[in-house]
């Protein structure tokens, strides 16, 4: 078996009473999501000499919520099965062998909260849910049984160790039961003492209760009467304790004998020794027990802060405990411990290994109590790796849960040398870049904007600096200043700055010397140094090559720019990918090709990775951007997005991609080839390294909280998985979270009551979001981020609780709204009752106080009579009379003033507290208080827009105040647009503006700033380009294009367009850029409109975009050739072969003569290019544009349009008598066609091209012209293809005719393909199969084909012959080099795992040996050869090729010894055809160039 990829697994699952057990023998599993994994502990883990014996083993998947339940069966013979219970209502048994369910059952019908395998019955799991219900499956007969003792929430339950029928049950409320399965749940004792949460239930591992020394005043009570009857004491009964670890910081001690405690241990109050937790905080408390084995008078338990304890309760009197690791510093967890098991390993150490909330777990030997090792975890997304370039091996991880981990990974004694770093970061860490030379200097980037520095070699906080991002930071990268950093002395400014890309699309440079300094945005310097007008875009990724001259910024379009210290001048842009770009790296410089540091590897959003060679713009240093279209390679195999990139350190052109698919790919980039893939991970990769040490190892992390090393060797897959979402179907499938119907539907019924009285459920949730946020994040918080998924509530529940919540609201205010909500519509109501209540309504009083005193009994009117008559006609009013007139105030109305406002104020009063305030500021205005109640409207929130009319009667300055609180107002109430109507009816436009902006007005924004703004007014060209590109990262790029026109930026309006990068939006855009006056964009887009209908084969729509430029002309001339040739190809298929969408020009389907005359008719007619002068504009035009060289990969249409480009280079040099350019490009486009492999289209050029064959191109160069080199090797692969026709042409079944047939069926044109390619494919090996077949009886070849094998000795030079063999001498070295570095790295790893794998692994490796590919070496059986040999051959062979001239190596020749070997076949096949001579010549070049490794086989083979 293949060694396990290490890895640094998720957290352990907290606030579960079993969530981690341990089998004997070694095997360890804990509960982190939604999964388990296995650890290996002991001496079978297979770890490196001198490391902790533990290894990460594997993982069980199958669950698709959180596990809350881990539990092994811990009977002999079956130590392999396992149960496991989770939040999706599921209990599975697992073989930990396999990794496979065994069985598995959906009894519950609420959250299982407890899970344990009985340690007496071998097949009996049982498992208990919040609700109460107890559910006891028996696997071997696949049934159960339903419990249901008491409706509490269970929170742990542990099966006896002595008797198969007890259950200890421990719940919420602080009450634990033991109860007789065989009695249906009968309850045998209900032991109460606890107050709060049962978290631990520990059954003595020894029967009897002799064990313990208890004092006879604490047993001389009566025993107590369960369930209302006295127990006699039964054999079930008698002699057992037990242990129960509480909430309440108490731990106790029971006698199942009597029922009853007769112990209790209270936790002691530590001073931690690292300090910072509060003991008295109930919530941070978890108690968790385990009773050792062999030591029953001894108990372990956790305490407030991480501590382990070992209590002695051997004297009852005496509270003694001693504490684990006290030798050691910081070796104790430093946050609350969860689960404690035992492990007994195979060498028979007595092991402890504990789970806790500061996410590591600890293994602890309980002969020392001393921690022996310790494995760390993640609680949340690895979203960034980087190794250190100063402190090898070093690598800095970037987690979702506020933590940064930094991993010696070269550790000797530890595999897991993990430091956790959480001061000061408090979010997620999105991004980190080490210093390059300064060690220690680790730079971070988080998900709220911060921008940090921290000295991993100290404990001291980091340095935060003072500028944050508007959003998450993407990337983070040490270069050289620019100004205005640069712009101080050598002393006065650091040599290399921070600088940071957020999420806002703004790249920061940050002084590391003062953080606290504000940070500059580097578009400034951009925009100045090359006078940009239009909108810059928005950045989301940056690197800097290795020198630091160069940097390269990805946008949001999909762009890259390219820029140069020290000013940042734009040297090009590259226009591939066309989505937003999330990964640049560039090729390292210390490899064996110095020129490969120029190569820029980047991914996107798309699918493809792209490579581009920088080489000629950063060697010619344009004056003006250039604009790259074309990429150097496309690595093509991911189906989702790619998120990081990184180029091996070790190799030439190796890459690894890490992507969404769920997989990192390795890839040869020079090759265009797949070379491995890692499908280890659950979920979407977001960071891949290279191990800087080991040239097979690789770091890579994931959302699915996992860090992995993994070796290239021991991959079994090449290529990405292939299929459209595949790793987001498997994902949704394995981890999506399922709507909780039936729990949620359950308390809508209740919602009233919970409105009243929330208690129900506040512990629930208190216990599910109890991780508590230290270090500034929750687990909870982390845990979030896997489930984004997750569902809401259904519509019903909302509904419900929306609608009791608007009836106990608007009950009191209008009874009519209620009554018509409340009654469905089942039958037409009568209408008479609704308009009574709504005229009675309108009726209401203005003053229904006063209104109602007047309706009272006759004596009372009579005394309110003689009150008002004595208040009127006395003279002075007693205390008696001004008693009765405010008691009766509603004669105010007939008295003074004074009285009639006590009145109207009395009631306003009513009219506020019955909820009518508008009838209460109709009082107040009828009194004339304007003012006061507009203030008091303004604080209660119940302004009107009768109210604000009538402000202007109490003044100006109070009209304006009341419009403004007003506007707040409608703010608070969501009504934007309204609220900025307010304020323009007081002239504050640029407020009301930035109102509309804020809230995403922006339509009404503009109309209004169009409407009353100056048309040069800056805030108009703002609202334009914000609502642009709000647009334009929505995906409305026809609206956003809109609105960067009306913001005057014709330029960003066209790039928006082209964004959607289909024909028609291209086209668009390049019409539109055309109209602005941006011809370099417009002739740009209207290529790549050209490009997308060339897919399709649109040939007229293809050349009316390319006619929408002039500059294009010479690209039409391309186009124009590509058609012909491709009607040309058609023309040859059988017709049910032809594709039928072609749309071609009429002058394409013309057949009247040869190819190069009804170009050269096309070009004269439809485009008028017909004098020299003409040909030679538009040549000058086309050897602008330089495309890369082709491979075997390269798709058939872009190798089309590449050679059609050369030869109407050629055409265009041959037109314009330019012969020494001619040659050079028609010579190309037949080496594009040969290194591509398509010996098809190479004898298609020459026959519709050189159709007489060379000799008339010889009359038109000088001897000594510079092209004359490029002739002979044209020359050369003409006679080539030539004489493989006639060897094929004897093989065939045909008449001699047939030799010279160009259209060779598809299996003719494969079987030359490997011999026809310069590669290191041997080229004897068509040679055989053919040969095979000897030719018929009489038959020879005709004179035609004579003279061509007599022409044959311009094949058959020594000079080429002499320099092919010495350059494949130097790549035969490298890959025996390469092969002895692989076999030097497997002995290695086979050392270090030497004690490791188990029989069976051995056993399995065993049966994957003999089919492993075996060096070329051993298949010949030679000798090794010394490394100082293999040096020497090296420098001899590129001293050799160093000797040639240039006219020799500037241009490919036919392979020399394959043509000698095709000549002497068809010698042997027709004797007499050849010349003796040249057999001769041919025999004597293999015999002397032919011992190199590719062609030493083929010439022994010929030699006998």
């Amino acid at each position: 078996m293949k060694p396990e990829p290490r890895t640094l697994p998720p957290s352990p699952n907290w606030y579960c009473a079993r969530c981690s057990d341990a089998a004997p023998g070694g095997i360890f599993g804990f509960a982190a999501r939604t999964s388990v994994f296995l650890v290996r502990v002991g001496p079978g883990a297979g770890a490196s000499p001198g490391a902790p014996p533990f290894r990460v083993v594997g993982e069980l998947v199958g669950h698709t919520e959180r596990v809350s339940g881990f539990t092994f069966s811990h009977h002999p013979g079956q130590y392999n099965l396992c149960a496991t219970s989770s939040d999706d209502g599921t209990v599975k048994i697992w073989d930990v062998e396999t990794r496979a369910v065994v069985a598995e059952h959906s009894l519950h019908q609420h959250t299982i909260s407890a899970l344990h395998w009985s340690p007496t019955v071998k097949d009996l799991i049982v498992s208990g849910d919040e609700k109460g219900v107890v559910f006891c499956y028996w696997l071997n007969r696949n049934d159960s049984q339903h419990l249901f003792t008491e409706p509490r929430t269970i929170f742990c339950l542990t099966c006896s160790p002595h008797h198969e029928d007890l259950v200890a049950i421990g719940y919420k409320d602080g009450i634990v039961v033991i109860i007789d399965i065989s009695k249906k749940g009968e309850v045998i004792h209900r032991l109460r003492g606890h107050d709060d949460e049962i978290h631990s239930i520990a059954w003595c591992p020894l029967s009897g209760e002799d064990c313990l020394s208890i004092h006879q005043e604490e047993n001389s009570e009566e025993p107590t009467i369960p369930n209302g009857k006295l127990i006699t004491e039964t054999p079930i009964t008698k002699g057992c304790y037990l242990a129960t670890g509480s909430k309440d910081q108490t731990i106790r001690i029971w006698s199942c004998s009597r029922g009853r405690g007769i112990m209790v241990l209270k936790l002691p109050f530590l001073k931690r020794r690292g300090g910072g937790v509060d003991p008295t905080v109930k919530e941070r408390l978890w108690l968790t027990l385990h009773w050792p084995k062999n030591q029953p008078t001894q108990l372990v338990s956790s305490c407030f802060g991480g501590e382990l304890l070992l209590w002695d309760l051997t004297q009852s009197w005496r509270r003694k405990y001693t504490l684990f690791s006290t030798s050691a510093e910081g070796q104790n967890h430093s946050r609350i411990v969860f689960n404690l098991c035992p492990l007994k390993t195979e060498d028979g150490k007595q092991l402890l290994l504990s789970t806790s909330m500061d996410r590591d777990v600890k293994c602890w030997d309980m002969a020392t109590l001393e921690c022996c090792w310790t494995l760390p975890s993640l609680g949340g997304f690895a979203y960034s790796l980087a190794f250190s370039p100063v402190d090898v091996g070093c690598l800095a991880i970037g987690v979702g849960d506020g933590m940064i981990r930094v991993w010696n990974t070269l550790s000797i004694k530890n595999n897991y040398d993990v430091k956790n770093f959480w001061q000061g970061v408090k979010s997620k860490v999105t991004a980190l870049c080490w210093h390059p030379n300064k060690e220690g200097c680790l730079a971070f980037g988080t998900d709220d904007g911060k921008v940090g520095l921290y000295d991993t070699c100290s404990n001291k906080p980091p340095q935060i600096s003072s500028t944050y991002h508007k959003k998450t930071v993407y990337r983070l990268a040490w270069g050289p200043p620019v100004p205005p950093m640069s712009l101080g002395g050598e002393g006065d400014r650091p040599s290399l700055t921070l600088y940071s890309c957020g999420g806002e699309g703004i790249v920061l440079q940050h002084n590391p010397w003062k953080l606290s300094g504000e940070a500059f945005d580097i578009n400034k310097l951009v925009r100045d140094t090359n006078s940009i007008r239009y909108k810059l875009p928005v950045h989301t990724e940056i690197s800097w090559k290795g020198d630091g001259k160069v940097m390269a910024l990805g946008n949001e379009d999909g762009s890259i720019e390219i820029f140069q210290v020290p000013n940042l001048k734009l040297l090009c842009t590259i226009q591939q990918h066309h989505k937003l770009v999330n990964a640049i790296v560039w090729h390292h410089e210390h490899g064996s090709r110095p020129e490969l540091s120029c190569l820029i590897a980047s991914g996107s959003n798309n699918a493809a990775i792209y490579v581009h060679n920088l080489r000629t713009v950063l060697e010619s240093n344009p004056e003006s951007p250039v604009t790259i279209t074309e990429p150097f390679r496309t690595l093509s195999g991911h189906t989702a997005k790619v998120t990081s990139l990184a180029w091996s350190p070790h190799h030439d052109g190796r890459l690894v991609s890490a992507c969404y698919d769920g997989t990192a790919q390795v890839w040869d980039a020079l090759r265009e080839e797949p070379l491995f893939n890692f499908r280890g991970h659950r979920g979407r990769l977001l960071c891949v390294a290279w191990s800087p040490v080991d040239p097979e190892c690789i770091y890579s992390g994931a959302d699915d909280f996992c860090v992995y090393r993994w070796l290239t060797s021991m991959q079994d897959h090449s290529r990405p998985p292939q299929g459209k979402k595949c790793i987001e179907l498997e994902k949704k499938r394995l981890s999506q979270p399922k709507p909780k119907l039936k729990k949620k539907k359950k308390p809508t019924l209740r919602l009233p009551a919970k409105q009243d009285s929330p208690v129900g459920n506040e512990e629930e949730s208190t216990r599910g979001n109890a991780g508590p946020v230290e270090n500034g994040v929750s687990d909870q918080d982390a845990e979030e981020e896997a489930q984004e998924p997750e569902l809401p509530p259904s519509p019903v529940v909302s509904g419900e609780a929306v609608s009791c919540t608007a009836v106990s609201l608007g009950f009191e205010k209008s009874k009519v709204t209620v009554n018509s909500k409340a009654t469905p519509l089942k039958k037409e109501p009568p209408k008479e009752k609704p308009e009574a209540l709504l005229k009675k309504r309108k009726a209401r009083s203005m003053l229904p106080l006063s209104t109602s005193l007047d309706h009272r009994s006759k004596e009372e009117l009579h005394r309110d009579c003689l009150v008002l008559a004595t208040a009127t006609h006395a003279k002075e009013l007693n205390e008696d009379v001004s008693a009765d007139l405010e008691e009766r105030f509603h004669l105010g109305l007939f008295t003074d003033r004074a009285t009639l406002y006590r009145m109207m104020e009395t009631e306003g009063k009513g009219h506020l507290e019955s909820g009518h305030p508008e009838l209460f500021h109709q009082l107040m205005l009828w009194k004339g208080d304007l003012k006061g109640v507009l203030q008091a409207a303004a604080e209660r929130g119940e302004l009107t827009d009768s109210l604000v009319a009538v402000a202007p009667v109490a003044g100006y300055s109070v009209w304006l105040w009341a419009v403004e609180a007003f506007a707040k107002q409608l703010c608070f109430q969501d009504q934007y647009v309204k609220a900025a109507s307010y304020l323009l009816s007081i002239h504050k436009v640029y407020e009301a503006v930035e109102l509309l902006k804020s809230n995403h007005f922006y339509r009404e924004a503009i109309a209004v700033a169009k409407a009353r703004l100056r048309p040069e007014d800056p805030v108009l060209k703002d609202l334009y380009l914000s609502w642009g590109s709000i647009l334009e990262r929505d995906g409305h790029y026809a609206i956003a294009a809109k609105c960067y026109l009306g913001a005057t930026s014709a330029y960003d309006a066209a790039k928006v367009l082209a964004r959607k990068g289909d024909a028609a939006s291209l086209r668009t855009a390049a019409e539109l850029a055309s109209i602005a006056g941006e011809s370099e964009l417009a002739a740009s887009l209207a290529l790549r409109c050209a490009q997308e209908l060339l897919l399709v084969k649109n040939w007229v729509g293809a050349q009316e975009a390319l006619g929408l430029h002039e500059s294009l002309q010479g690209q039409r001339l391309v186009f124009s050739l590509l058609e012909l040739l491709c009607r040309h190809l058609e023309e040859k298929q059988p017709p049910e072969v032809r594709s039928p969408s072609s749309i071609y020009h009429p002058w394409a389907t013309g057949s009247e003569g040869t190819l190069v005359q009804r170009v050269t008719s096309v070009w004269r007619s439809a485009f008028s290019v017909d004098t020299p002068e003409q040909c030679r504009a538009a040549l000058q035009k086309l050897q602008d544009v330089k495309y890369p060289s082709a491979t075997s990969n390269t798709p058939f249409r872009q190798l089309l349009l590449h050679v059609c480009h050369d030869l109407t280079l050629a055409m265009l040099s041959q037109q314009a008598a330019s012969w020494e350019e001619a040659v050079p490009a028609l010579l190309q486009a037949v080496l594009r066609s040969y290194t591509s492999g398509n010996f098809t289209l190479m004898q298609e050029i020459y026959s519709a091209f050189l159709p007489g064959g060379c000799d008339h191109l010889r009359d038109k160069l000088d001897d000594l012209s510079l092209a004359t080199a490029a002739f002979k090797s044209l020359e050369a692969f003409f006679i080539y293809g030539q004489l493989y026709e006639v060897w094929w042409s004897l093989c065939g079944p045909g008449p001699e005719s047939s030799i010279w047939v160009k259209n060779t069926v598809s299996a003719e044109q494969k079987e030359p393909d490997g011999s026809a390619s310069d590669k290191d494919t041997e080229p004897g090996a068509t040679a055989h199969p053919q040969s095979s077949q000897p030719p018929g009886p009489g038959l020879r070849l005709s004179g035609e084909s004579e003279r061509l094998l007599s022409a044959c000795r311009e094949l058959f030079s020594e000079r080429h012959a002499s320099l092919q063999t010495s350059q494949r001498t130097v790549a035969e070295v490298q890959e025996t080099l390469a092969e002895m570095i692989r076999q030097h790295q497997k002995s290695q790893l086979c050392k270090a795992t030497a004690n490791g794998p188990s029989r069976d692994d051995t056993g399995r490796e065993a049966e994957q040996a003999p089919s492993q590919p075996q060096s070329p070496s051993r298949e010949e059986g030679n000798t090794p050869v010394s490394l100082p040999e293999l040096t020497r051959r090296l420098t001899e062979a590129k001293e050799r090729i160093a000797e040639f001239p240039e006219s020799v190596k500037a241009w490919p020749f036919p392979d020399v010894l394959e043509c000698c070997l095709v000549l002497l076949h068809i010698g042997s096949q027709c004797p007499g055809a050849v010349n003796p001579e040249m057999q001769q010549q041919a025999q004597k070049l293999l015999q002397k160039y032919g011992h190199t490794r590719t062609y030493r086989r083929h010439c022994q083979t010929l030699s006998t």
